[in-house]
C-alpha cells in the first residue's frame, strides 16, 4: 500500500513501487515439506525486479525459452528520482544497487529517517525503504539496476536480478555497459543503528515495564519434522477456537495452550523484547500492529547500552543476524514497544518456511472481529483446510 500523503523529503519524479522478490518454481506446500523433512533451506530459481528476470534456462532440463524480459525505468538527467523498495519475496535477503549511482535513504518502513547516502540497500523479506536517487548520469546513457539475493544469507540458484534504466535521451533497444557497484557481504543486518535516525524524534520509556527473553532456536520433534522454536515452543494455530476471538469473548484460559504460544503482558503499558538468535541463518522479525524501536543488537550478550537513547531507530521489521550454538555466541536484537494497540498481535519471522510466534498486547478488540469469525466458520464447515505450517 503506498499513502500519498505530505512529503518529508523533496523529489522530482516518482518511480513508485519496485518489487525485488525471489521466485520459486515449486509450490509453496512442497516448499515447507521438503524444509521440514530434511533442514535444507530451499534455493530459489530466479530473482525478479517488479516480477520480471530472464530465466537461466542451462539450470533446468525442462522446455525454457529465457523470454520473461526486464523491468525498464526512466531517469532524466539532473532530476531526482523517489524509488520505494519492497522486499516481497519469500526468503531471500536482496541486496540492491544501482550502476554509477548513489542512494539517499528518507524511510524506512514507512518511518521517515534523516537521509543518509548509501551505495548498497539491504532489504530483508517484508522490508521497506524508500530512497532518492540523483539522476547524475547524461541524456543518452543507460544503466543497470540490480537486486542481488544475498550468498551469504540466502540460497538462490540464480541469485542476480536485473531491471534497465534508460535516461530519457538513451536507445532504449540496447541493453547497458555499465559496472556493478562493488560492495563486501559481511553480515546479514541491516544498515547500523547509529546511522539510522528517525526524522520525528520519540524516546522509549527509559526503563520498560515488562522484558522478555525470546530465545529463537531449532529442533526435531518426535515425528521427525524440523521445528522453529521459540523458547523451546513451535506455534501452530487452532482454526476452529481463533485466539482473536477468544480475546473479545473474554476466554484468558487460552495462554495456558503451549501451542498458541501467547505471552500476556496485562497491563504493562511498556514491552522490552530481547531476541537471542542461537542458529546460522538470519530472521526478519516483525511485529504486526507496532512500530518498535531498535535499541541494541550485536553478538554475545547484550551489554544493556541502549544505542541513541534519545531517539532509536523505529521500524516494524528488523533483520537479526546469524547466531551461533556454541555457548554465550547468540546474536541479539534488542526492541522496545508501546501496549497501545489493544489486540491479538503476532510476532515472527517474515521468511515463509520459519515457525512463528504470537504475541498478546490486549484484549479489547473491535465487535467486527467476530463477523469475521463467523464467516471464517462458514467457510471452513464447508471446505477442508490444508493447515500444513503454523496456520498464522
Amino acid at each position: 500500500m503506498i499513502i500519498h500523503g505530505p512529503a518529508h523529503a523533496h523529489y522530482d519524479l516518482d518511480l513508485g513501487p519496485i518489487f525485488l522478490s525471489d521466485h520459486y518454481h515449486t509450490g509453496y506446500f512442497e516448499l515447507v515439506k521438503r524444509f521440514m523433512g530434511s533442514r535444507a533451506v530451499p534455493n530459489s530459481d530466479n530473482n525478479l525486479i517488479n516480477g520480471k528476470m530472464n530465466y537461466d534456462c542451462s539450470l533446468t532440463n525442462a522446455t525454457c525459452t529465457p523470454n520473461a524480459g526486464l523491468s525498464k525505468f526512466k531517469f532524466e538527467s539532473g532530476k531526482l528520482h523517489l524509488l520505494r523498495l519492497i522486499n516481497s519475496g519469500s526468503e531471500g535477503t536482496q541486496r540492491f544497487t544501482i550502476d554509477g549511482h548513489t542512494m539517499t535513504v528518507i524511510a524506512n518502513d514507512f518511518v521517515p529517517v534523516h537521509p543518509y547516502d548509501i551505495d548498497v540497500i539491504t532489504l530483508a523479506v517484508g522490508q521497506r525503504s524508500d530512497v532518492l536517487v540523483r539522476g547524475t548520469g547524461r541524456p543518452t546513457e543507460s544503466f543497470w539496476m540490480r537486486s542481488d539475493i544475498s550468498k551469504r544469507c540466502s540460497n538462490s540458484d540464480q541469485p542476480h536480478a536485473l531491471a534497465v534504466i534508460h535516461y530519457e535521451n538513451a536507445n532504449t533497444s540496447t541493453t547497458p555497459t555499465s559496472q556493478a557497484t562493488v560492495y563486501n557481504e559481511t553480515n546479514c543486518s541491516n544498515d547500523p543503528l547509529d546511522k539510522t535516525s528517525p526524522k520525528f524524534v520519540m524516546a522509549p520509556p527509559p526503563k520498560p515495564d515488562f522484558t522478555q527473553i525470546v530465545d529463537i532456536d531449532f529442533q526435531t520433534n518426535a515425528t521427525g519434522s524440523e521445528l522453529w522454536t521459540i523458547n523451546n515452543q513451535s506455534f501452530r494455530a487452532n482454526y476452529d477456537h481463533p485466539i482473536l476471538l477468544l480475546a473479545k469473548l473474554g476466554n484468558t484460559s487460552y495462554p495456558d495452550d503451549p501451542q498458541w504460544n501467547v505471552y500476556n503482558f496485562g497491563n504493562s503499558t511498556s514491552i522490552r523484547l530481547i531476541i537471542r538468535n542461537r542458529i546460522p541463518i538470519a530472521h526478519p522479525m516483525h511485529l504486526h500492529g507496532h512500530n518498535f524501536w531498535v535499541v541494541a543488537e550485536g553478538v554475545g550478550e547484550w551489554d544493556g547500552v541502549v544505542t541513541h537513547p534519545e531517539n532509536p531507530q523505529r521500524r516494524d521489521t528488523h533483520l537479526i543476524d546469524w547466531g551461533y550454538p556454541s555457548p554465550g555466541k547468540p546474536s541479539y536484537m534488542v526492541i522496545d514497544f508501546l501496549a497501545n494497540n489493544p489486540g491479538v498481535w503476532p510476532f515472527h519471522c517474515h521468511v515463509a518456511w520459519h515457525e512463528r510466534p504470537d504475541l498478546i498486547t490486549d484484549r479489547e478488540i473491535p465487535s467486527i472481529m467476530a463477523q469475521t469469525c463467523r464467516d471464517w466458520w462458514e467457510y471452513s464447515g464447508h471446505n477442508v483446510v490444508n493447515e500444513i505450517d503454523s496456520g498464522i
